[in-house]
């Protein structure tokens, strides 16, 4: 656990200013280097959604050993076992998605913290520098932790103002697609009313001196989202700002085109039937084996 970059984090968060981080979802570790290379405030390792496993969400976090780059990890669901497993391997804190009520809330900050606030086991692992120091390390990881909950749906929002009563949260992520969803407008990022209902949720957040986070989808919805009162603003994922990137280098060309979403090209002729024999210049020789073989006998 890197304890002076969550105290960086937070100061800047205390004093209202932004703090920019980018959502990790691709396997290479070189991603995390980047963002620590260029001083990123945060990285969130995305744990939820794709492909990545344990080793790869480790090389990660060792990306920004030595670093002023905090690092969370987004786990799959509200579950002690992930929790504790991504905190033993050393991240600063969690992401925990789909939290709809206070009491889930509660039992996400009890499996981030070690007894007697909380219920997570002591291991021997990165996080305690391998068993070295288990006084030393679980003191900090209870004082310096971070819980961020996402509220991504539309009871999770209604259920905001418990949420808030729940100590030791201080940032909350909202999740505008799954609560379009939830909302009854699947597939849209902000459905009809939704953008009005997640700055409602923001402002009740504020108020009660807390942080909130959510992703920004271009550069110009990063300046409109910091101007709404989001302070912790993600530049957006590693691989949809990659896809941007180039979208955009081949709109330069003039070679933009949608995705194609069977990742095949659009002329491709696949065979449908396999061949009933290979042909015969595929075919093995073995009868000229077998006669080689009677003559030596």
């Amino acid at each position: 656990m890197k304890i002076a970059a969550l105290q960086r984090l937070r100061k800047k968060l205390a004093a209202d200013e932004a703090v920019y981080g980018l959502w990790v979802t691709l396997e290479s570790a070189s991603i995390s280097e980047m963002a620590v290379a260029l001083g990123l405030d945060w990285i969130v390792i995305d744990a939820e959604h794709g492909h990545l496993d344990w080793k790869e969400i480790l090389e990660h976090i060792r990306a920004t050993v030595r670093s002023d780059t905090v690092v969370l990890v987004r786990v799959a669901e509200l579950n002690a076992g992930l929790i504790k497993r991504v905190l033993d391997i050393g991240a600063d804190g969690v992401v925990v998605p789909w939290i709809e009520t206070a009491e889930q809330l509660k039992q996400a900050v009890a499996f981030a913290m070690y007894p007697p606030e909380g219920v997570r086991g002591i291991g021997a692992d990165r996080a305690t520098a391998w068993g070295q120091c288990f006084v030393e390390c679980t003191q900090e990881a209870n004082e310096n932790v971070l819980v961020v909950p996402i509220v991504e749906s539309v009871t999770g929002g209604k259920n905001i103002d418990g949420l808030l009563q729940v100590g030791g949260v201080e940032i909350v992520f909202i999740g505008p697609a799954d609560y379009s969803s939830t909302a009854g407008f699947r597939g849209h990022w902000e459905g009809p009313g939704v953008a009005k209902e997640l700055l409602a949720i923001k402002d009740a957040v504020r108020a009660k001196a807390k942080h909130c986070g959510v992703i920004a989808t271009s550069h110009e919805n990063l300046l409109e989202r910091y101007s709404q009162g989001f302070r912790m603003l993600g530049f957006g994922t590693d691989c949809g700002m990659f896809l941007r990137g180039l979208r955009s280098a081949l709109g330069v060309v003039g070679q933009d085109r949608p995705m194609s979403l069977s990742l095949s090209p659009e002329n491709a002729v696949l065979p449908m039937t396999a061949l009933a024999r290979p042909p015969e210049s595929l075919r093995p020789k073995t009868q000229g084996r077998r006669s080689a073989s009677r003559r030596e006998r």
